[in-house]
């Protein structure tokens, strides 16, 4: 379950999402313009195992890594102490 505030804002609105391909190892987009020095996140297929992310799945990782991205998250430590609590 998300936490109240994550579920107040999206950050989706200001991504683009767009498809590439690789070509001479650079990942090559048509149709987007990005600024030079643009940040992204590449999620490519894996023909040997990969996995499969239904379009809300993408979205819930895509707010997980902004979330990461801003320093949000919980130490080793918490989440261990966390567990501890709730099953003694």
């Amino acid at each position: 379950m998300w936490p109240r505030q994550a579920l107040d804002w999206s950050i989706l609105p200001t991504m683009k999402i767009a498809t590439g391909k690789v070509v001479g190892g650079k990942v090559i987009v048509e149709g987007v313009t990005l600024e030079e020095g643009t940040s992204v996140t590449v999620l490519a297929k894996d023909d040997e195992g990969g996995f499969t992310l239904s379009p809300e799945e993408e979205a819930e990782l895509l707010l997980s890594i902004a979330e990461a991205d801003r320093g949000e998250t919980v130490s080793a430590e918490e989440v261990l102490a966390r567990l501890a609590r709730r099953h003694g």
